[in-house]
Parts: C-alpha cells; structure tokens; sequence
C-alpha cells in the first residue's frame, strides 16, 4: 500500500484496551521493545528501562506542564458552556473552544468559575470553525491564574469520563514538568518515576530537558487521505544552550540520543541544522515527520501507542519502519497492552 495515504497507518483497536485510568504505578506500566533494524520484540515493564539501556544514552525530555485549561461557565440565559483554553495563557487573551447547546457569537458574556462572580469573559471573535474563539478576561489577572485555581485538566476525548479527577492533577503530569503552556501530556514522560530516574543516573545516563507546549492538533484527526495535502499544526518549543550543548557533544562522542516522547523528537529535528548539529533557541514547528524519513539527531525513542491513522504514528512509522511498527502494534494488542495517553509503551532502539 502506498505509504503516502492515511489507510497505510491504519489498525484494528478493541476499545477496551483503551486506557480510562493511570496504572498503578507509573513504571508499572508495560513496555513494548522494538529493534529499529531486525530482531523481535520483547516484553518487559517500564521500571527495566535502565537495565535495557547501554548506559552512555542522553536522555532528553520535554519540561511542559500541563495547564489545566478545561472551565465551565454559564451565559446570562443560563445556559451552561464548557470552555478549553488553547493559550496563550499568561495574559487576559486566549483561544478557546467553546461547547455549549447554542454559538456564542462576538459579545457574549460568559460568567465563569465554579460559583457566579468569580470571572467575566467576553467573546471577542469567533475563529475557524464556530465553536473556536478569542476570549477576553476579566476580574482575574491572567488565564493562567484562573485555570490553576479553578480549572481541570484537559484530559483526551478517548478518555470518557464526565470529569476529570482529583488524581488527574499528578497523573497527567510529568516528574518533570517545569514550564506552563501545554493542553495535553508528553505522555511518553508519565511512566518516570523518582527510583527509575536513580537507576538511569547511577549507570551514568545523562539527561537534559527541553520545551515543547503540546497543543490540541495532537488529537486533531487527518482529515485528508493523501498526506502530501495535510496541513500540520504548530507548535513553540525552546530548546536551550544547556540542552544543544549536551546533545551534540553526545552525537560527536557516539552516544545515543533516546527521546522521551514523540514532541520531543519533534522539536530535536526541527532545531536541527542540516548538519545535524543541534542550534539553541525558540520557534514553532509545522515538521510533519513520515516515511520516507532520515533522522538527523535521535536514536532511540521511549513512547507511547498512538492513534490509528495519526499523525504521530506515522512518526513512529518513519523512525522504525511502517511495517515493523504495525507489526508491533498488532503484537501489543494481542497482548492486551494499554493504549494512548494512559496507556503502556513502547522503546525502539
């Protein structure tokens, strides 16, 4: 089949290996190992990851915090709006998706918060498809005090539940979670605890962050089924002196860039001139990663299963091999592995 077309990315997914919750414990979850070349898979659980690693690997990491960007409000009439900040976030503007039973057109007042009189928010414009929007805030600072104070996490739509919980606070969070702007997890960072950081560190692997605000287009579906026609969504990511410094001296030195999560990739090879070497500093990103596709900078890759037909899937597929990751989706199902945000893993090396 032909690799450009979004059928080429497609599997069959029992709903119930969809995870509704966290596991456990976070390296409880388990963790898929596929050879980049030839080999087969093998069976392992996340807290391994350290005795499966050559021990001069760089580990780099996506620093985001998730803002928890999911608000209700209500209209002068009554009625009831649910709202999902899209950010910017430390001002009193921000896009927004607005979901309520009728549009809200430019003027209207939203009372929003868990009590009337918290926070005034004025739809300013209505942008792209109706129920997207630029808000203005009013009676708090910034939106980011607002969502800290009152808000909750934005979890996926594949997750069904009428709310998000306590618990999703923590969970849906990183260990190293650092900078506020993303609506959605690195989820391939949730499987890291404080123990297996210590075992990487004690056999020497080194670790480096950077910065990547994961957006709403992670969850987006392709909506054409030639690929060379879809348009990619952006995204900031930062990449520090610090963090280009340590990888590139890895790559000069023969050592193994692995990639906590799929923005990370993202953003190491969008930084990435055409000589590989890895340039500090701060922009957006349209790369839209698929077969056929060289790698200029990472060498492994920890994440996490994604979607049929996404576009993140297609990025797995272009640093493994479409078929070898099919494969190995087909043998993560047959054995009843978890699926997506709060799902298990996989690591390709």
């Amino acid at each position: 089949m032909n690799e450009g077309f979004k059928a080429a990315y497609e599997y069959e997914l029992p709903e119930e290996l969809i995870a509704q919750e966290p596991a456990q414990k976070r390296d409880h979850s388990r963790m898929l190992v596929l050879p980049r070349g030839e080999g087969a898979v093998s069976h392992h659980e996340f807290s391994d990851l350290p005795g499966l690693l050559r021990g001069d690997e760089l580990l780099v990491v996506n620093d985001t915090r998730v803002v928890p960007a999911r608000l209700w409000g209500r209209k002068p009439s009554g009625g009831k709006v649910e709202l999902l900040l899209l950010g910017p976030f430390h001002g009193t503007r921000t896009e927004a998706l607005l979901k309520s039973s009728k549009a809200n057109p430019p003027g209207t007042i939203l009372d929003v918060g868990p009590q009337p009189g918290v926070a005034r928010v004025r739809v300013e414009e209505v942008l792209g498809e109706g129920r997207h929007g630029l808000l203005l805030l009013e009676g708090y600072p910034d939106w980011l005090s607002l969502a800290r104070d009152h808000g909750a996490m934005p979890l996926p739509p594949y997750i069904k539940r009428p709310k998000p919980e306590d618990e999703d606070r923590t969970r849906y969070q990183t260990l190293f979670a650092a900078r506020d702007g993303a609506v959605a997890a690195p989820t391939a960072g949730l499987h890291f605890t404080p123990a297996v950081l210590e075992a990487l560190a004690a056999k020497g692997i080194g670790r480096v962050p950077l910065t990547l605000h994961v957006g709403l287009g992670t969850f987006l579906p392709l909506r054409v089924e030639d690929l060379s026609e879809h348009q990619m969504h952006s995204e900031h990511y930062e990449v520090s002196e610090e963090c280009a410094r340590a990888v590139n001296e890895a790559k000069a030195q023969g050592r193994p860039v692995l990639a906590v999560g799929t923005t990370v990739v993202r953003a190491l090879e969008s930084a990435a001139g055409e000589d590989g070497r890895l340039r500090a500093g701060a922009a957006e990103t349209r790369i839209f990663l698929r077969p056929p596709c060289n790698f200029k900078v990472v060498d492994a890759l920890v994440t996490n299963f994604h979607l049929p037909g996404s576009t993140l899937l297609m990025l797995v597929s272009a640093f493994a091999g479409r078929e070898r990751v099919l494969a190995a989706y087909a043998e993560a199902v047959a054995q009843r592995y978890r699926f997506f945000s709060y799902g298990d893993c996989m690591l390709i090396r």
